[in-house]
Protein backbone atom coordinates (compact mmCIF):
# COMPACT_ATOMS: atom_id res chain seq x y z
CA UNK A 1 0.00 0.00 0.00
CA UNK A 2 1.56 3.30 -1.08
CA UNK A 3 2.03 6.06 1.47
CA UNK A 4 1.08 9.67 0.73
CA UNK A 5 3.83 12.16 -0.08
CA UNK A 6 3.33 15.40 1.84
CA UNK A 7 4.53 18.95 1.14
CA UNK A 8 7.70 20.01 3.01
CA UNK A 9 5.83 21.75 5.85
CA UNK A 10 3.94 18.57 6.75
CA UNK A 11 5.10 15.20 8.08
CA UNK A 12 3.06 12.03 7.62
CA UNK A 13 2.61 9.32 10.24
CA UNK A 14 0.59 6.19 9.36
CA UNK A 15 -1.54 4.99 12.25
CA UNK A 16 -1.34 1.35 13.22
CA UNK A 17 -4.24 -0.99 12.56
CA UNK A 18 -7.01 -0.22 15.01
CA UNK A 19 -5.62 3.21 15.93
CA UNK A 20 -7.84 6.26 15.53
CA UNK A 21 -5.76 8.98 13.82
CA UNK A 22 -7.77 11.74 15.53
CA UNK A 23 -7.01 10.34 18.98
CA UNK A 24 -3.41 9.52 18.09
CA UNK A 25 -2.82 13.06 16.80
CA UNK A 26 -4.15 14.49 20.06
CA UNK A 27 -1.84 12.23 22.07
CA UNK A 28 1.14 13.21 19.90
CA UNK A 29 0.22 16.90 20.24
CA UNK A 30 0.01 16.61 24.03
CA UNK A 31 3.54 15.14 24.01
CA UNK A 32 4.80 18.12 22.03
CA UNK A 33 4.94 16.99 18.40
CA UNK A 34 5.43 19.65 15.73
CA UNK A 35 2.60 21.48 14.06
CA UNK A 36 2.02 20.01 10.62
CA UNK A 37 2.05 16.43 11.88
CA UNK A 38 -0.48 14.42 9.84
CA UNK A 39 -1.71 11.04 11.09
CA UNK A 40 -3.64 8.86 8.68
CA UNK A 41 -5.25 5.46 8.41
CA UNK A 42 -6.26 3.97 5.06
CA UNK A 43 -8.63 1.02 5.19
CA UNK A 44 -10.50 -0.68 2.38
CA UNK A 45 -13.79 0.95 3.31
CA UNK A 46 -12.76 4.26 4.88
CA UNK A 47 -10.06 6.88 5.12
CA UNK A 48 -9.23 8.75 8.34
CA UNK A 49 -6.85 11.70 8.63
CA UNK A 50 -5.91 14.17 11.39
CA UNK A 51 -3.54 17.12 11.48
CA UNK A 52 -1.90 18.89 14.41
CA UNK A 53 -1.76 22.70 14.47
CA UNK A 54 0.32 24.85 16.83
CA UNK A 55 -1.83 27.99 17.08
CA UNK A 56 -0.40 31.45 17.65
CA UNK A 57 -3.81 33.07 18.13
CA UNK A 58 -6.64 32.55 20.65
CA UNK A 59 -8.96 29.58 20.19
CA UNK A 60 -11.80 31.78 18.94
CA UNK A 61 -9.60 32.59 15.94
CA UNK A 62 -7.68 29.29 15.67
CA UNK A 63 -10.99 27.41 15.36
CA UNK A 64 -10.96 28.65 11.76
CA UNK A 65 -8.76 25.61 11.06
CA UNK A 66 -11.92 23.47 11.01
CA UNK A 67 -13.59 25.22 8.05
CA UNK A 68 -10.13 25.71 6.51
CA UNK A 69 -9.49 21.97 6.48
CA UNK A 70 -13.04 21.34 5.28
CA UNK A 71 -12.71 23.77 2.37
CA UNK A 72 -9.34 22.20 1.54
CA UNK A 73 -11.03 18.82 1.46
CA UNK A 74 -13.84 20.03 -0.80
CA UNK A 75 -11.32 21.60 -3.18
CA UNK A 76 -9.23 18.41 -3.20
CA UNK A 77 -12.08 16.01 -3.89
CA UNK A 78 -13.60 18.45 -6.36
CA UNK A 79 -10.35 18.42 -8.33
CA UNK A 80 -10.09 14.62 -8.39
CA UNK A 81 -13.71 13.55 -8.82
CA UNK A 82 -15.69 13.62 -12.08
CA UNK A 83 -17.14 17.09 -12.78
CA UNK A 84 -20.72 16.00 -12.08
CA UNK A 85 -19.89 15.07 -8.48
CA UNK A 86 -21.04 17.75 -6.01
CA UNK A 87 -19.23 18.13 -2.67
CA UNK A 88 -20.80 20.27 0.05
CA UNK A 89 -20.15 20.89 3.74
CA UNK A 90 -22.29 21.10 6.85
CA UNK A 91 -21.65 23.69 9.57
CA UNK A 92 -21.44 20.83 12.05
CA UNK A 93 -18.65 19.11 10.09
CA UNK A 94 -20.67 16.84 7.82
CA UNK A 95 -19.17 16.11 4.39
CA UNK A 96 -21.79 15.51 1.71
CA UNK A 97 -21.25 14.05 -1.74
CA UNK A 98 -24.15 14.44 -4.18
CA UNK A 99 -26.42 15.42 -1.31
CA UNK A 100 -25.77 12.43 0.97
CA UNK A 101 -23.53 12.18 4.02
CA UNK A 102 -20.17 10.64 3.09
CA UNK A 103 -17.92 11.77 5.94
CA UNK A 104 -17.30 14.09 8.87
CA UNK A 105 -14.86 16.70 10.11
CA UNK A 106 -14.09 17.20 13.83
CA UNK A 107 -11.85 19.31 16.01
CA UNK A 108 -10.20 19.17 19.43
CA UNK A 109 -7.87 21.52 21.32
CA UNK A 110 -5.83 21.56 24.50
CA UNK A 111 -8.12 24.27 25.92
CA UNK A 112 -11.78 25.13 25.44
CA UNK A 113 -11.32 28.77 26.56
CA UNK A 114 -12.14 30.95 23.56
CA UNK A 115 -9.79 33.75 24.61
CA UNK A 116 -6.78 31.52 25.32
CA UNK A 117 -4.11 30.41 22.88
CA UNK A 118 -4.26 26.60 22.96
CA UNK A 119 -1.04 24.60 23.07
CA UNK A 120 -2.37 22.55 20.17
CA UNK A 121 -5.40 22.09 17.97
CA UNK A 122 -6.23 18.96 15.98
CA UNK A 123 -8.62 18.71 13.03
CA UNK A 124 -9.64 15.25 11.88
CA UNK A 125 -11.75 13.98 9.02
CA UNK A 126 -12.97 10.65 7.81
CA UNK A 127 -14.59 9.53 4.59
CA UNK A 128 -16.51 6.41 3.60
CA UNK A 129 -14.81 4.87 0.57
CA UNK A 130 -16.91 1.74 0.12
CA UNK A 131 -20.48 1.04 1.25
CA UNK A 132 -20.75 -1.01 4.41
CA UNK A 133 -24.45 -1.79 4.10
CA UNK A 134 -25.82 -4.69 2.08
CA UNK A 135 -28.93 -2.62 1.40
CA UNK A 136 -27.78 0.95 0.62
CA UNK A 137 -31.25 1.83 -0.66
CA UNK A 138 -32.47 1.77 2.95
CA UNK A 139 -30.22 4.74 3.82
CA UNK A 140 -30.41 7.10 0.82
CA UNK A 141 -29.04 9.98 2.92
CA UNK A 142 -25.76 8.11 3.53
CA UNK A 143 -23.29 7.25 0.80
CA UNK A 144 -19.71 6.21 0.04
CA UNK A 145 -17.23 7.60 -2.45
CA UNK A 146 -17.37 4.47 -4.63
CA UNK A 147 -21.15 4.78 -5.00
CA UNK A 148 -20.86 8.34 -6.30
CA UNK A 149 -18.75 7.59 -9.36
CA UNK A 150 -15.39 8.16 -7.67
CA UNK A 151 -13.95 4.65 -7.91
CA UNK A 152 -10.85 6.05 -9.63
CA UNK A 153 -10.04 8.42 -6.74
CA UNK A 154 -7.47 6.66 -4.55
CA UNK A 155 -7.11 7.33 -0.83
CA UNK A 156 -3.45 8.26 -1.33
CA UNK A 157 -4.32 10.78 -4.04
CA UNK A 158 -7.00 12.32 -1.87
CA UNK A 159 -4.77 12.76 1.18
CA UNK A 160 -2.01 14.29 -0.93
CA UNK A 161 -4.41 16.63 -2.72
CA UNK A 162 -6.06 17.65 0.55
CA UNK A 163 -2.71 18.46 2.16
CA UNK A 164 -1.79 20.76 -0.73
CA UNK A 165 -5.14 22.54 -0.88
CA UNK A 166 -5.21 22.89 2.91
CA UNK A 167 -1.76 24.51 2.92
CA UNK A 168 -2.80 26.90 0.17
CA UNK A 169 -5.75 28.04 2.28
CA UNK A 170 -3.60 28.20 5.42
CA UNK A 171 -1.14 30.54 3.70
CA UNK A 172 -4.00 32.67 2.41
CA UNK A 173 -5.65 32.78 5.85
CA UNK A 174 -2.37 33.89 7.44
CA UNK A 175 -1.99 36.67 4.89
CA UNK A 176 -5.59 37.81 4.38
CA UNK A 177 -7.52 36.71 7.47
CA UNK A 178 -10.94 35.07 7.58
CA UNK A 179 -12.67 36.93 4.74
CA UNK A 180 -11.60 34.84 1.68
CA UNK A 181 -12.06 31.58 3.59
CA UNK A 182 -15.45 32.71 4.87
CA UNK A 183 -16.61 33.55 1.35
CA UNK A 184 -15.51 30.15 0.02
CA UNK A 185 -17.04 28.25 2.94
CA UNK A 186 -20.37 30.06 2.68
CA UNK A 187 -20.60 29.00 -0.96
CA UNK A 188 -20.24 25.36 0.08
CA UNK A 189 -22.45 25.27 3.18
CA UNK A 190 -25.62 23.22 3.18
CA UNK A 191 -28.84 24.40 4.76
CA UNK A 192 -28.41 28.18 4.64
CA UNK A 193 -31.83 29.79 4.63
CA UNK A 194 -33.51 26.60 5.81
CA UNK A 195 -35.16 25.87 9.17
CA UNK A 196 -33.28 23.96 11.85
CA UNK A 197 -35.39 21.55 13.88
CA UNK A 198 -36.52 23.40 16.99
CA UNK A 199 -34.04 26.25 16.55
CA UNK A 200 -35.25 28.71 13.94
CA UNK A 201 -33.71 29.44 10.54
CA UNK A 202 -30.04 29.06 9.62
CA UNK A 203 -29.10 32.50 8.24
CA UNK A 204 -25.42 31.83 7.58
CA UNK A 205 -22.33 32.48 9.67
CA UNK A 206 -20.64 35.48 11.28
CA UNK A 207 -17.07 36.56 10.59
CA UNK A 208 -15.74 33.89 12.98
CA UNK A 209 -17.81 31.14 11.34
CA UNK A 210 -20.39 31.05 14.15
CA UNK A 211 -23.86 29.84 13.13
CA UNK A 212 -26.46 32.63 12.91
CA UNK A 213 -29.94 31.42 13.82
CA UNK A 214 -33.03 33.60 13.43
CA UNK A 215 -35.97 32.76 15.66
CA UNK A 216 -38.75 35.28 15.40
CA UNK A 217 -37.21 38.72 15.91
CA UNK A 218 -34.13 37.33 17.65
CA UNK A 219 -30.84 36.23 16.09
CA UNK A 220 -28.58 33.94 18.08
CA UNK A 221 -25.01 32.86 17.45
CA UNK A 222 -23.63 29.38 17.99
CA UNK A 223 -19.85 29.77 18.11
CA UNK A 224 -17.85 27.24 16.15
CA UNK A 225 -16.05 26.35 19.38
CA UNK A 226 -19.23 24.47 20.37
CA UNK A 227 -18.04 21.71 18.05
CA UNK A 228 -14.89 21.02 20.07
CA UNK A 229 -14.57 17.37 21.06
CA UNK A 230 -14.01 16.78 24.78
CA UNK A 231 -10.33 16.19 25.52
Amino acid sequence: MSHPVFPPLLSGHPAKAGEDPFEKAQAMAALGCDGGTVVYNKQADRLRVAIVFAPEVPLQDAIAMLPLCAVGFQNALGALAPPEVAVHLGWDGVICVNGAKCGTMKVAASSAEAGEIPNWLVVGWELALLPTSDAPGETPDVTALYDEGCADVSATQLVESWSRHMLTWLNRWQEEGNAPLHAEWMGLLRGVGEPIAGSGVFLGTDERFGMLIREGEDTQIRPLTELLETV
